[in-house]
């Protein structure tokens, strides 16, 4: 019982943050959860299969609520744009990073969430090079070892939105499960031994 109240208080935690932090305007680049819900959904849930599909639904129902307020109007922001797949695939990936994470140590923490922000950025560079990602002049980066550094030199802002991203919303997700497990999860237990 306790793992599926802990799946399910993950999978409404990153619906949440998947959903919220489009509404910020003029965020960071590269601000986004996307990264930290991975790596705590591979961290904090037991079965590895939900570990997986967690991260990747939440990010999923949050993209087709702003697609569908995107085709009403009611929104800029689209759910859904070309090339998204490659992220989902890398986030899927990530949740493999949170695998080796000890939740209850903060080092540990710390060192997952800069490895997940690494890796994300090096593939997610190196991916948009080679599939013809446009560079600030809208043209494709040349296929050569100067275009790579170009795409990798590009994606330095996102990295360094990301990587406070990753930090923030990992204190946050990582906090809420330690207050969760410690306070809420725990407090029954004592009541029926005392």
């Amino acid at each position: 019982m306790k793992n599926k109240n802990t799946t399910v208080l993950v999978f409404v935690l990153l619906v949440i943050a998947a959903a919220l932090y489009r509404v910020w305007d003029n965020r960071p680049l590269g601000f986004a959860p996307q990264c930290a819900m991975a790596l705590f959904a591979g961290s904090v849930i037991k079965d590895k299969r939900f570990s997986f599909l967690v991260p990747i639904f939440s990010m999923l129902v949050s993209d087709a609520l702003y697609q569908f307020l995107y085709t009403r109007g009611l929104t800029d922001i689209r759910g859904f744009y070309q090339g998204q797949w490659v992220n989902y695939v890398l986030f899927t990936l990530l949740t493999i990073i949170g695998f080796f994470i000890n939740r209850n140590n903060i080092g540990s923490i710390l060192l997952g969430s800069l490895a997940g922000v690494l890796f994300f950025y090096v593939f997610s560079n190196f991916l948009d090079w080679l599939g013809g990602g446009l560079d600030i002049n809208n043209k494709p980066y040349p296929k050569t070892p100067g275009g790579l550094a170009q795409c990798y030199i590009a994606g330095l802002p996102f990295l360094r939105g990301n990587a406070w991203a990753t930090l923030v919303f990992n204190s946050l997700f990582f906090g809420c499960y330690h207050l969760y497990t410690r306070y809420i999860v725990k407090a029954p237990e004592v009541v029926k031994a005392g």
